[in-house]
């Protein structure tokens, strides 16, 4: 069993990410703003820490095998760019000092289109959540130029929705994998297995991978 350091556990991916875990017997200390919105289940212990902190963050993951980090900027603020810019850095800073393996959830957007071409840069793609996007792609550009530092990036579907955890999926690369009717989705409960196998067996370190149907 791991020792998990979650960033996020609170949100969307990250609540999820909280019962993949859980459910696998290991232990998981949930770094968030606030404690008390954190569910209570087996081998969680809630701990408030900012993220933009990079000491205390790192003292905080110290002694972790892995830190999984689902933190997001905050949709729908409109410094989303910079917040999500600076709290990837210090999240990777302090992971860096921690001496702690990383994998972090990144957006889709920054996936490449057949010509080779970002989908953030397409005019079509949805502005509010263009500000975003970029930072998540500028974010995982600081990642690659990182040294001593053990990472992996996860670019999750375009369509990332609440259903059901098959354990089915496919992974990809710097494309994004379509199904059959050419649509590129994944449940969030899937895409927890992704993050807690991922976790498990370090298959994409120092590399960014993406998943769907």
């Amino acid at each position: 069993m791991m020792k998990i350091a979650l960033i996020g556990a609170s949100g969307f991916v990250g609540k999820a990410v909280l019962k993949e875990a859980s459910s696998r017997g290991h232990t998981v200390t949930a770094l968030v703003r606030n404690p008390d919105k954190v569910e209570k289940l087996a081998g969680v212990t809630a701990k408030q820490v900012d993220v933009t902190d990079t000491k205390a963050l790192a003292q905080a993951i110290i002694g972790q095998d892995v830190v999984i980090s689902a933190f997001n900027g905050g949709w729908g603020d409109p410094d989303i760019y910079n917040k999500h810019l600076n709290g990837s850095k210090a999240i990777a800073d302090a992971a860096k000092a921690a001496k702690v393996r990383v994998i972090v959830v990144g957006g889709a957007g920054s996936l490449l289109a057949p010509d080779g071409s970002q989908f953030v840069d397409s005019p079509d793609f949805p502005a509010a959540y263009k500000d975003g996007a970029l930072a998540a792609r500028d974010a995982l550009k600081a990642l690659r130029s990182e040294t001593g530092l053990e990472w992996s990036f996860l670019s999750p579907a375009f369509v990332l929705s609440p259903g059901e955890r098959t354990g089915k999926f496919r992974y990809g690369g710097d494309q994004p994998v379509f199904d059959a009717n050419n649509e590129s989705k994944i449940s969030v409960e899937d895409l927890a297995v992704v993050l807690v196998d991922e976790a498990e067996t370090a298959k994409h370190t120092g590399k960014r991978f993406t998943v769907g149907y």
